[in-house]
């Protein structure tokens, strides 16, 4: 009777082990330790830049994109821009968004799909281009933008400037 009880009560542990450490999340290759954190990329991100290291500090380490990357970038939203290209989707707040995600994007309410487009701040005429990525949010909610599109128009990290947003 006693072994019928460690029994079941070593079936009941294991059970629980289960929810501590689901199957899904996979062992270390020697068969122990810790679960393995594989990171998934989300759509249309498979070719982006590296994102930071853990021990990243400074906004040139954050920023993963190359300084031709973002002169590339901020050469062809002038160049949309003094060619009147692209169609005017109306100024939005924008914020930092995740300064350790790579690439220059704009997260904002002003687009219903995903797609390329520019934004230029209008204190100094600089205008990058970016991907723009919808949110579900009212129009007026504001948008999260890039380190890297920040930069490139020289905005300060800390303010909240107002931008224009145009899609291609």
């Amino acid at each position: 009777m006693k072994q019928r009880f460690v029994s079941v009560g070593v079936a009941v542990f294991l059970a629980g082990c289960g929810e501590i450490m689901p199957m899904e999340q996979g062992v270390a290759p020697d068969g122990g330790g810790e679960p393995q954190v594989r990171p998934v990329a989300r759509p249309g991100e498979a070719d982006a830049a590296v994102r930071p290291s853990m021990r990243t500090r400074t906004v040139e380490e954050f920023d993963t994109t190359s300084a031709e990357e973002r002169q590339a970038a901020e050469r062809a939203g002038q160049t949309a821009q003094a060619g009147g290209q692209g169609r005017s989707l109306g100024r939005t707040i924008a914020s930092l968004g995740d300064p350790a995600r790579p690439g220059l994007w704009i997260e904002t309410p002003l687009v219903s799909a995903a797609g390329q487009g520019r934004v230029i701040f209008p204190s100094n005429g600089k205008a990058v281009e970016l991907d723009l990525i919808p949110i579900d949010a009212p129009r007026g909610a504001g948008s999260r933008m890039s380190l890297a599109a920040f930069r490139v128009i020289e905005a300060p990290l800390t303010d909240l400037p107002e931008v224009e947003v145009y899609s291609e």
